[in-house]
């Protein structure tokens, strides 16, 4: 399990790839869990525990549905137990280090803890477009651009199932 925890934040940090993640159907169903409970946390929050536990199921639906389509488009669906469990472990991963700011944004330290969520949604968006990169052989900006276009139709499809997540002013 360790040995996983490192691969993770190997790819985190942009020194490994998808294509270094076992081909496992249990690790992607324990990625699932893991991610679900990140992302509960999270969410939890700002929202019940019910919509927490909705918005999980919906965010990891997403993550997996997006990349099974990507892949398939390709025609690399090969790759898509390895690219999945990447995605979700790297964005649980980073997700983890956005509990504490996130905790922080309604009180002192609001503008720092704003700074560190942008700053890790941007290594989100780099790590993802990395990920996908290499899941489909392209170059970093191809992914990057499938990366955002994952980013943009997940948060339209948040927003229009969950019309409470769009803060008005």
């Amino acid at each position: 399990m360790y040995e996983l925890i490192l691969l993770f934040f190997d790819i985190c940090l942009f020194r490994k790839g998808p294509q270094d993640v076992p081909v496992s159907k249990w690790l992607l169903r324990f990625l699932v869990i893991a991610y679900i409970a990140v992302s509960f946390l999270l969410s939890l929050m700002t929202v019940n525990t019910g919509d927490a536990l909705l918005q999980a199921t919906v965010e990891v639906t997403l993550i997996v549905a997006f990349s099974w389509g990507v892949l398939l488009i390709a025609r690399r669906t090969a790759r898509f137990l390895q690219t999945a469990c990447a995605l979700l472990a790297t964005d649980a991963v980073i997700s983890f280090f956005a509990i504490p700011a996130m905790a922080t944004l309604a009180g002192q330290g609001a503008g720092l803890a704003f700074l560190v969520i942008i700053l890790l949604m941007l290594w989100h968006w780099a790590v993802s477009g990395y990920i996908f990169s290499k899941a489909l052989q392209q170059p970093v900006s191809f992914g990057l651009g499938v990366a955002f276009l994952y980013i943009l139709t997940s948060y339209q499809v948040m927003a229009l199932l969950f019309p409470e997540l769009i803060v008005a002013e």
